[in-house]
């Protein structure tokens, strides 16, 4: 068997990974103790992004021609891919805030929403609230000034009936 034939079908699922995709990061885990890439891959699992490690050869096969094709400078050394389909901003959040911890972690680059963004693009990403995060804050400030108003009604009231 040729070794075309063999690398095709990794191809394939490196593209099927992507397609669909709302956010691809990349990034560098030479130097994870095992534990550390364990805790990792279970905290990227229970937010649903799909994270492996692909020859780089085989990952520039898969970019060329999509909207990830971005990516392809990054494709050098120990190369982890990170994949979400729900969730845009949770591979960059989560291995951003693995970084912190884990020292030898290296956020590369990403493809947020069709966008690329370099390592610092990335790091901003992680940082900006989750959309529940401010649709609270959004609901918190409508409901503040309909509160205090309320409270100066019932304190007029109470003040005529005293």
């Amino acid at each position: 068997m040729a070794k075309v034939e063999l690398k095709q079908p990794v191809v394939a699922e490196i593209s099927e990974l992507l397609s669909g995709a709302k956010a691809a990061v990349l990034v560098d885990y030479r130097g994870l103790t095992v534990e550390e890439d364990t805790a990792l891959r279970r905290q990227l699992r229970e937010a649903g992004v799909t994270y492996k490690v692909f020859k780089n050869t085989l990952l520039n096969f898969a970019v060329k021609g999509t909207e990830f094709e971005a990516l392809a400078p990054h494709l050098a050394g120990p190369t982890a891919l990170a994949v979400s389909k729900e969730d845009a901003a949770a591979p960059a959040k989560i291995l951003f805030n693995f970084s912190k911890k884990a020292e030898n972690l290296e956020l590369k680059a990403g493809v947020v929403e069709g966008t690329y963004y370099d390592e610092k693009g990335i790091q901003v990403i992680a940082t900006i609230p989750s959309r529940e995060e401010l649709l609270g804050k959004l609901l918190g400030s409508i409901q503040s000034p309909v509160a205090n108003f309320a409270r100066v009604i019932s304190q007029i009231a109470e003040a005529k009936d005293a």
